[in-house]
């Protein structure tokens, strides 16, 4: 071969490595798949917003880089409580927040983040997972566009911060108060006028008047809001949500356009968010409960029997209203009622007293 040829092979060869190290760059563009994740909470609320970021994270994880569903901040993108919306549109691929935000569209979703004298976490997910619940709750998204799953679950929450002590309910009638979901409803049987503030809104809102009292979540995120600053007197139990369940919403048009092992990753890392969250939020309460007492002031009160009484009784008949009035409602609540049900002989079987000695 001469000198000549070998050049001319040697220069082709180049070229061609060329050609297949740029075709080999864009299929690797190609693969790299990068998400804006609204998220309902910022990042320094515990247990909420927190999760968003660790979720986040796992996904990269999981993925080697290839894979990235950034964590934007309320607002940051779309306002605070606008996943639904923004996710279906395609504003954003996904978003980080709650069914029990979308009860403008369906009063009957606020049961799929928690229900008042509701159960413990196992028997909750039991029926989501396995009773229905998740079948109907998936079914109502997806008319929308949207790819719905559990994502994080936290554990019972308080049930108000007062300005004053609440020695009889009717102190509650007339009262403006900032109230979540389900709950918020058996309020207002008993008089109260509820409004549904975003975390953030809550402070200022009780500071100026606008409301007189308000429940959000749990002492550690309580206490990073300072509701203590101007209500001192929280009371227990959450009987409107022992167990609160969230949720990850994603454009369903974008999840079906991933890979089988992409969309296992999102599958993956929910189910790791939500032992992890539960887990955090029983651990870090118990602490930040005494804080609250020792370092804020904070005076805990606990409902009496004839008071939850009267909040059972509210419930029940919201129930009955509410079903009779909105099919959907009623579907949820016929199946969530049978799963109860159903699961009473063996949760009475199981169930323990808190101690037994004397």
């Amino acid at each position: 071969m001469s000198k000549k040829s070998f050049i001319s092979i040697a220069a082709a060869a180049a070229v061609a490595m060329g050609v297949v190290g740029v075709s080999g760059s864009a299929d690797a563009a190609e693969k790299r798949v990068k998400w804006k994740m609204h998220s309902a909470w910022g990042a320094a609320v515990p247990h909420l917003g927190s999760s968003g970021v660790r979720f986040s994270k796992v996904i990269k994880r999981l993925s080697g880089g290839d894979f990235t569903m950034k964590f934007f901040e309320p607002g940051a993108l779309i306002p605070g409580n606008e996943g639904f919306d923004a996710t279906s549109k395609g504003s954003v691929e996904a978003a980080w927040t709650t069914a029990g935000y979308d009860v403008g569209k369906y009063p009957a979703l606020a049961f799929f983040t928690a229900v008042p004298f509701g159960p413990s976490m196992g028997e909750y997910f039991a029926w989501k997972k396995f009773g229905g619940g998740d079948d109907i709750q998936k079914r109502i998204y997806a008319k929308h566009g949207i790819t719905q799953m559990d994502c994080f679950a936290i554990g019972p929450e308080t049930s108000g911060w007062f300005k004053e002590e609440i020695k009889d309910l009717k102190q509650l009638r007339g009262m403006k108060m900032r109230f979540f979901g389900l709950g918020a409803r058996v309020m207002q049987k008993i008089g109260v006028s509820t409004q549904l503030l975003a975390g953030g809104d809550i402070f200022p809102a009780l500071e100026k008047g606008v409301i007189d009292a308000t429940e959000f979540s749990m002492p550690a995120m309580d206490i990073k809001y300072g509701f203590y600053q101007i209500a001192k007197n929280n009371y227990f139990p959450g009987w409107h949500q022992q167990t609160s369940v969230s949720q990850l919403l994603v454009n369903k048009a974008k999840f079906d356009g991933l890979s089988d092992q992409r969309q296992a990753m999102i599958e993956t890392a929910c189910g790791d968010s939500i032992v992890n969250t539960f887990a955090e939020t029983e651990y870090v309460n118990p602490f930040a409960m005494v804080e609250m007492g020792e370092k804020y002031g904070v005076k805990t009160h606990r409902w009496t029997d004839e008071q939850l009484g009267v909040f059972e009784k509210s419930w029940n008949e919201v129930i009955a209203e509410d079903s009779a009035k909105d099919p959907l409602f009623k579907e949820v609540n016929d199946s969530y009622a049978s799963f109860r049900k159903s699961y009473k002989k063996w949760g009475d079987a199981q169930s323990l007293n808190a101690t037994y000695l004397k």
